[in-house]
Parts: structure tokens; C-alpha cells; sequence
């Protein structure tokens, strides 16, 4: 091994301590209009980070907040017994591919520690730091003095759990999880495995955001590596362990906690019914109908209308999951919107598609002459496959489908992320960043001890996040793309924009003022896009 490369790997262990983190690629917004007090900064026209301010206060980024310099030590069990009941990840049970022997990470180079009060004997540290580094990177001949030579296979299966107290709280768990990523990309299982390791010890499913987050982000590396990663996310779609009841009351946990879904339905909701004011036969295609939430306001609105409420049909498309959820299939939202139509007096009819949307023809549709169409998109076409995936391209097909309709309108919201064709360790990134701060929104809502928060994430939030990083081909159906990737898409079907009023911006001005103040709105490119501090999370859209 030459000299350089020498120094290259036995930096790592220094590198792994509290270091600025590099940035994450960015795809930055060009310019975004200010609506009341919250203030966007333009940066640039590429890249996707922008940095969002309050005009009377000051935030910290993601990855300029304070890190956290202490280990957490928690009771909770780690990803790998709350996800699944597997064994640790053993490399015998994987294929064996080797690693790029010239590769030097980018954040190798840290400094040596200081300030470890390990012990006064300056030895002593450096034994330790050498005992480290045997367990994290294996013995090379030409790396490590002939008088370690003899610890080869010892250090690496016995290095003390109090040697790596020692330092765990000086690690950075950004910096890890990063690291393991790149290990499980370039195929180093050895290297990845011991990463592994050290995670296991650092993160919990009831600490700090970072480590909530990092459990599941564990539990998909591992999933890859074991190429486990579509049973385990079959399986927490499953009915095992939990009741569809139980299930229900987590994602309810979720809606009111986070805007996301509420900020979809609001925003979808201004729209529509500006759109369809002066029709009287409406009929609404949901491609994701849920527990039918969205459409109980609208009713309210379409009962106050003057000369009394329109015909109103809706065709709710879901597929088997939503049907667990639900604790039953469709007709249990005809029944449920029914009751609440005939309570408003608002004539209604159902129909159920019991299909995924990528299965929708225009035949399921059941289409009639003399009403109005609305098309109802909520964080459902990212999971339609593109032509990355199939040569179906059902993504770009159920578009030119919808724009054969000819619909009054079509709202469409999505997660404002980069995960569809991106390779996997720049789409491990970009996930670390998305849910980083999905996680620490989620975090002001309710005390890290909360069980209820705990299962709600871990039912709810991990099987995505576990997708994205295991999973790959038709397996992986978490494939999001940033806005202007769905506007491109949306052009090419032959659908254009359909401007959103001040209405729509006033309402979900009015829905963050029931949530936490990093939450933020700003409008660019004719969509709506929802803030978490400087991250942009979610983009709502119309067209026609």
C-alpha cells in the first residue's frame, strides 16, 4: 500500500469526530415571492437548499445547528429489534464484492482528538485510538506496527463496550451514518459492518431527531447490505403486529401533529372549489381517497353555496394498504361520505376503484357526459414507476390520461425531495437531509418519551424510509421529484398551470398558526411550497 493511501485510511477515526458536514448537492430555487412576515432568501438559480427567515428572529440551518456533543444513553431498543426480529447483520450471509482501494472520503482528514479525558498517560490514549481504529478499519500489514500484529483477530471481536462509551459521545452521527452509506455503495461489507456497529450503540428510537431517524436509516443500510430491504417493507405493511385500529390512531397521531397532509387537503380544497363555483354535476377522481378526510369540508362549502349545492360524484382509487388502514375496504368511505353528505343535503354519489393508481385505465373511471372533473393528486404519483423503472412509464401515462379528461382542475401535491433516479448513495443523502427535518419537526410536537409518537413513526414513517434505502428497480416505490421534474412532466402531457389565488395562500397561512413557527409558506413558479427552517418539505400545485 503506498504512503498516501496509508494516511488516507488511518485518518478516518479522527474525521468521524464533530466536523462541519459537507453540503448536501443542491438543486437551489431561484426566487420566491414573500408572503407576510416570513422572508425567503434568494440564492442562486440551481441548487435546492433555501434558507428560510423570520423577519424578527434568527435560526439555525440544519447543518449549522449546535451539535450535540453528549450520548444519549436510552432504553429503547434500536431499529433492528423494533423493525424485524432478525439476528445483527453477518457478512457471511452476503455476497462479497471489493471496495475501490484508492477511495479517500472527503472527511478523512479531521484533526486529533482534544480535550478526552481518557486517561493522563498520553499512551494510554494513543492505545486506545489504536484499538479503534483495528475495530473500524481491520488490520493491514503495511498500516499497523508489527506489535499489533498479533491482536489481527482479537481487536476486532473484543474491543471493550467501555472503550467505545469512551468516544461515542464524541462521534457525529451524521458523519457516521454518511459514512456507512458510502461503505454499503462501494460494496466494503467489512467497512460497513463495522459502522454498523458503532451506530447500533448511538441511536434510539426515543432520542434525539437525529437518532430517531438514524434507527431507521440503520435498519435500511442493513436491509440493503442483506438484500432484505422489499420483505421488510412488505412486511411493515402488513397486518402483523398491529391491528388496523392501531394503525389508524398512528397515522391520526401524525395528521395532527404535522401539517403535511392537512397542508394538501387545504390547499387542494381552495382550489377546487374556485374551480367548479358556478357547476352544478361535479364528479371528483381521488387518486388516493384514504379514510375520505378531504372531502367532509368541501361539503360544508359546496352546502353554503347560494342556490344550493351541486350534484356531487366522487371515484376513490386506493389499494389494499389504505384498505388494512381503513380496517375495511372502499365502501366504507361511501358510506362514511354519504352520511355526511346527506346530513348537508348535498346529493352525493361513490364509487370505489380498489386498485393502486398505476393499475387505473379510463374504463375504472366511469366517466359521464355534463360533469365537471376535478383531479385529486395528494403524495400519491411518486409512487407511480417512471421510465427509469418500466417502460410503461405509468408516472407520465396517468398524466396524459388525466389531461384527456379535460379537468376543470387537477391538484397535485408531492414531497419536494430527490430520490427517483438518483443513485443510491447520493439518494442516501438526500434522504438524511429530507427527514432530518421531517424528524425534528416532529419533535416540537411531542415529548421524545411519548409512545405514542414512537409508533407513530415507526409504522408510519420508517417502511418509507426504509424503501428509499434498501430497495431498488420496481421494489422501490418511494421515487420523489422536486417540483420543477413534476412541472416538466405535467407540460410534456399537454396540462398547463392553473394560478393559485390568495385564497389558497391565506388558508394554509391561517392552518400554520396551529403548528410550530419553523413552519413556513412561500409561493415560486406558481406552486405553494411548505418550510421547515431553511427546508423546503412539500410543493401543492394546480393544473389543467
Amino acid at each position: 500500500m503506498q504512503t498516501s493511501q496509508k494516511h488516507q485510511r488511518t485518518g478516518v477515526i479522527h474525521g468521524l469526530y464533530h466536523q462541519p458536514m459537507q453540503e448536501i448537492d443542491s438543486y437551489r430555487m431561484p426566487h420566491f415571492q414573500i408572503l407576510e412576515n416570513n422572508m425567503f432568501q434568494d440564492i442562486g438559480s440551481q441548487g435546492k437548499t433555501v434558507s428560510f427567515e423570520k423577519c424578527n428572529g434568527q435560526f439555525f440551518t440544519l447543518d449549522s445547528s449546535p451539535a450535540t456533543t453528549d450520548f444519549l444513553t436510552c432504553d429503547s431498543p434500536s431499529a433492528v429489534s423494533v423493525l424485524s426480529n432478525r439476528s445483527t447483520f453477518s457478512p457471511q450471509g452476503s455476497h462479497t464484492c471489493s471496495s475501490d482501494p484508492h477511495h479517500s472520503s472527503d472527511i478523512y482528514s479531521g484533526s486529533p482528538i482534544s480535550g478526552c479525558s481518557v486517561a493522563d498517560d498520553g499512551s494510554d490514549l494513543k492505545h486506545k485510538l489504536r484499538e479503534i481504529e483495528i475495530s473500524l478499519l481491520g488490520i493491514e500489514s503495511e498500516i499497523v506496527d508489527s506489535c499489533y500484529c498479533c491482536y489481527k483477530t482479537e481487536a476486532r471481536q473484543n474491543t471493550s463496550m467501555a472503550t467505545w462509551k469512551m468516544l461515542e459521545g464524541r462521534l457525529d452521527l451524521k458523519q457516521v451514518l454518511v459514512e456507512c452509506a458510502r461503505a454499503v455503495s462501494e460494496s466494503d461489507i467489512t467497512r460497513a459492518v463495522d459502522f454498523m456497529e458503532v451506530l447500533g450503540n448511538m441511536v434510539s428510537v426515543s432520542g434525539e431527531p437525529i437518532q430517531r431517524l438514524g434507527a431507521y436509516l440503520l435498519e435500511g443500510l442493513r436491509a440493503r447490505l442483506e438484500k432484505s430491504g422489499s420483505s421488510i417493507y412488505k412486511a411493515l405493511k402488513c397486518s402483523e403486529p398491529i391491528t388496523s385500529s392501531e394503525l389508524l390512531s398512528y397515522m391520526s397521531i401524525l395528521y395532527q401533529i404535522c401539517p403535511f397532509w392537512r397542508f394538501a387537503y387545504i390547499s387542494a380544497n381552495v382550489v377546487i372549489r374556485e374551480a367548479i363555483q358556478y357547476e352544478q354535476r361535479i364528479h371528483i377522481i381521488d387518486f388516493q381517497i384514504a379514510q375520505g378526510s378531504q372531502w367532509m369540508a368541501l361539503f360544508e362549502d359546496l352546502a353554503r353555496r347560494p342556490g344550493g349545492p351541486p350534484f356531487v360524484r366522487i371515484t376513490g382509487v386506493d389499494d389494499s394498504q389504505s384498505a388494512f388502514a381503513r380496517g375495511g375496504g372502499l365502501h366504507l368511505v361511501g358510506k362514511r361520505l354519504l352520511k355526511q353528505a346527506e346530513l348537508l343535503k348535498v346529493p352525493f354519489e361513490f364509487h370505489g376503484a380498489a386498485m393502486c393508481g398505476s393499475e387505473v385505465k379510463l374504463e375504472a373511471l366511469r366517466i359521464r357526459p355534463g360533469e365537471a372533473i376535478v383531479v385529486n393528486c395528494p403524495y400519491v404519483l411518486h409512487h407511480m414507476a417512471d421510465e427509469s423503472v418500466s417502460t410503461e412509464n405509468h408516472r407520465d401515462r396517468l398524466l396524459r390520461l388525466i389531461k384527456s379528461l379535460s379537468p376543470k382542475v387537477m391538484t397535485l401535491v408531492e414531497q419536494e425531495s430527490n430520490t427517483n433516479t438518483s443513485p443510491f448513495f447520493a439518494r442516501f443523502r438526500e434522504t438524511l437531509d429530507y427527514y432530518t427535518a421531517m424528524f425534528e419537526s416532529i419533535d416540537v410536537a411531542r415529548p421524545r418519551d411519548d409512545k405514542q409518537r414512537i409508533s407513530a413513526e415507526q409504522h408510519c414513517v420508517a417502511r418509507d424510509i426504509v424503501n428509499m434505502i434498501a430497495c431498488e428497480g420496481p421494489d422501490r416505490v418511494e421515487r420523489h421529484e422536486l417540483f420543477t421534474k413534476w412541472r416538466a412532466r405535467l407540460m410534456m402531457a399537454g396540462l398547463t398551470p392553473y394560478p393559485l389565488s390568495s385564497s389558497v395562500t391565506c388558508a394554509v397561512n391561517d392552518l400554520l398558526r396551529e403548528y410550530n413557527q419553523n413552519f413556513r409558506i412561500g409561493e415560486m413558479n406558481g406552486a405553494l411550497y411548505l418550510g421547515w427552517k431553511n427546508r423546503l418539505m412539500a410543493t401543492s400545485s394546480a393544473w389543467r
